[in-house]
């Protein structure tokens, strides 16, 4: 097939350390070049990829001297694509819902992978319009404040086998991994391991927005003597933080749509203690690949059951359920899907659906409504 990938532009594919969504998709674009698709990414000058590589932007965005502005760069993207969308049998877009007016009337089968949180009151109405455009979950339990999109499937992330190098030892430390915000709740962590009575590595990305945030709540608990601050890690820094772990406390407060780290965790054998909220019950097997927990109480008790768990098992269990090879064949089955039906006169997806033709605004009015009753979540 000849597939179009379209990344964001703040971090470059891969990113040079933090970077979930942009880390996905070029898992994902290497994975669709190695099973022998035309696949052409669409991303910042800086990304890596041995698929045919557009740069909307000469460098990574966070990276960029400059920068005021990311949505300009973003626009002029979406441009570079809408030239060539005749190129491609389907366009793959991971940019939100940036991209939705313009593909409405590009006329080429396209989906939209959501990487975010859904549940903000301003999107509500976006979604209520925009009832055509074929979206993709990361968890069932990020569908949850969107029931009226159109729901084409819920895809789990995956990896590469062999990027993470599993310890079947039991580690001397807990890890924290991934970003410091309020929702993540390093401080639960912190307070974990003092209670468990281990040694917890922090490795994390503070971004601007959080600055205070740390400042105030987490970098007076980074003196107690159990805490050890490794700061923001990336490649093989971070796989060892991980596989040395005796386990990855993951201790959030929110509804996580995935969490990245879990199975990057699971990857290296490493079990995953994390809190019952958001995708957790449908990435942990309970027992298997860690323990799903609901208070600092638990998790200190979940710390004390590690023997328990077999390390064999936990990678194991990533190596069932994934693997970036099971997460390109969800996707290429889907992309064949959306190709038929758009194909199909009988399918409401066969239709581009464009301006309405039409000669005053209470025709234009009823078109907009009918689209908004047209939907057909899958």
């Amino acid at each position: 097939m000849r597939i179009a990938q379209v990344a964001p532009l703040i971090e470059s594919v891969p990113p040079k350390a933090y970077g979930g969504t942009e880390r996905v998709v070029s898992y994902l674009t290497e994975e669709l070049v190695r099973q022998g698709h035309d696949v052409t990414l669409f991303a910042s000058g800086d990304s890596q990829t041995a698929a045919h590589l557009v740069a909307s932007s000469s460098q990574a965005l966070r990276l960029a001297d400059g920068v005021v502005d990311p949505i300009a760069h973003t626009i002029v993207q979406l441009e570079d694509v809408a030239n060539r969308a005749s190129e491609f049998d389907v366009i793959h877009w991971h940019l939100d819902y940036f991209h939705f007016p313009m593909s409405r009337r590009l006329g080429v089968p396209q989906l939209t992978t959501l990487h975010g949180r859904l549940d903000i009151r301003d999107v509500q109405p976006l979604y209520d319009e925009f009832t055509d455009m074929p979206v993709v979950s990361i968890s069932d339990d990020q569908r949850a404040p969107l029931p009226q999109a159109r729901w084409a499937a819920t895809i789990h992330h995956g990896l590469p086998p062999d990027e993470f190098e599993p310890s079947y030892e039991p580690g001397r430390y807990l890890a924290f991994l991934g970003r410091i915000s309020p929702e993540k709740r390093a401080d639960r962590a912190i307070e974990v391991a003092r209670r468990a009575g281990m040694p917890l590595r922090i490795g994390a990305k503070v971004d601007q927005v959080d600055q205070v945030y740390f400042e105030e709540n987490i970098e007076p608990l980074l003196g107690h003597d159990h805490v050890e601050w490794v700061g923001e890690v990336a490649g093989r820094e971070k796989v060892e933080l991980l596989r040395n772990a005796a386990a990855l406390l993951f201790p959030i407060d929110w509804a996580e749509p995935f969490g990245l780290v879990m199975i990057e965790a699971m990857a290296c054998g490493t079990p995953v203690i994390a809190y019952r909220s958001g995708s957790v019950p449908e990435v942990v097997s309970d027992g298997v690949s860690g323990f799903i927990v609901e208070s600092i109480d638990e998790s200190v008790a979940a710390v004390q059951r590690l023997d328990k768990i077999d390390r064999r098992e936990t990678r194991a269990a990533f190596e069932r359920r994934f693997t970036v090879e099971r997460m390109a064949r969800d996707y290429v089955d889907l992309y064949e899907r959306l190709v038929a039906e758009h194909g199909s006169a009988e399918s409401p997806a066969a239709f581009a659906v464009g301006a309405p033709d039409v000669a005053d605004s209470s025709d234009a009015e009823s078109h907009a409504v009918e689209r908004r009753g047209a939907a057909n979540p899958t």
